[in-house]
């Protein structure tokens, strides 16, 4: 078993091991990870592999360490939190992956379950060619929300940065009863989506704003990796939906949501993808109702026993 230094500056080890048949890494955060109530949790990501012998040494070796650092359950895969890359393809189904969307091979999940991770959460990416279908009462939300002062607009791509910032204060309210949240600094936010800049189209961001406050917002981008396989960008992929909580708000998601469909139609889209949903999540039902499964993720997790004091060397 090989030692090196992490990629992330936050995360506490790094594990690698090669045998005859391959090799496998895994990094490890005991230090700053996410809560769940009554356990104190390990992080295992930065995982790769191509041998199931040098995966289930890491992971092993993994747990181990989890244990003596006092850890009760193990989770992983996933990057030290959830606004970092995390989880695995455990349904494939029969779609291409889209843009943004990570992959694994399909052993992985075997693999994992092989040493005895089990599901923690599971995730679901939908589709749907029906971007026409209203819910009726739309109407009505959105005529309450106009007369209470909520306006809906498209991002200004001339001050990106200061959208961004709007975005923010909505996310880090909106998704703090997320499950396994974690704050995320505005610095690292920003520079999150800085990356995806050039893919954005302003008619697929829309801010609902009252009074000048940002209370919600949508953020969808076109399907970029079917230009990739050589076919027209006719689908979009509806990334993140937030509003902030409170009861002044109430239909403001699907409105956004009806809104985007809206404004992809126009544009020519002919197909739009929810990504990444949680089982839990508001978003999740409001795409159910006209979409379908195209694939799905998990979250694994490992039960720890107390490290023993033969295990505690460090």
């Amino acid at each position: 078993m090989i030692i090196t230094t992490p990629v992330y500056p936050d995360a506490d080890f790094c594990l690698n091991e090669t045998t005859p048949g391959g090799s496998a890494s895994v990094t490890l955060w005991w230090s700053n990870v996410p809560s769940l109530p009554g356990e104190k949790i390990g992080v295992i990501g930065g995982f790769t592999g191509n041998d199931p012998a040098a995966t289930a040494a890491v992971l092993a070796e993994g747990e181990r360490l989890l244990r003596e650092q006092g850890c009760t359950l193990a989770v992983g895969p996933m990057d030290g939190n959830t606004w970092r890359k995390y989880r695995l393809v455990t349904d494939a189904g029969t779609e291409p992956p889209f843009l943004l969307e990570p992959t694994n091979p399909a052993e992985w999940s075997d693999w994992w379950r092989a040493g005895g991770f089990g599901p923690l959460a599971e995730y679901y990416s939908t589709a749907s060619d029906d971007l026409t279908t209203r819910d009726p009462r739309l109407a009505g939300v959105r005529a309450r929300l106009a007369k209470a002062g909520v306006v809906i607009r498209k991002l200004d791509t001339d001050c990106f940065e200061a959208e961004l910032e709007k975005i923010y204060e909505v996310s880090v309210v909106s998704f703090q009863e997320n499950y396994l949240y974690t704050p995320l600094p505005k610095p690292a936010f920003l520079g999150q989506y800085a990356g995806i800049r050039e893919r954005v189209r302003p008619e697929l961001v829309l801010l609902a704003e009252h009074e000048g406050r940002p209370v919600g917002y949508v953020f969808a981008l076109p399907d970029y990796a079917q230009a990739g396989r050589g076919v027209p960008v006719d689908t979009f992929i509806v990334k993140t939906l937030a509003v902030l909580p409170g009861r002044a708000w109430a239909g403001l998601g699907a409105l956004l949501l009806g809104e985007v469909h809206e404004a992809a139609l126009q544009l020519g889209f002919k197909r739009v993808i929810h990504a990444l949903m949680h089982e839990s999540n508001t978003s999740r039902n409001l795409s159910s109702h006209y979409a379908q499964t195209i694939r799905r993720y998990t979250l694994f997790s490992k039960r720890l026993a107390p490290a023993s004091a033969a295990e505690v060397v460090l």
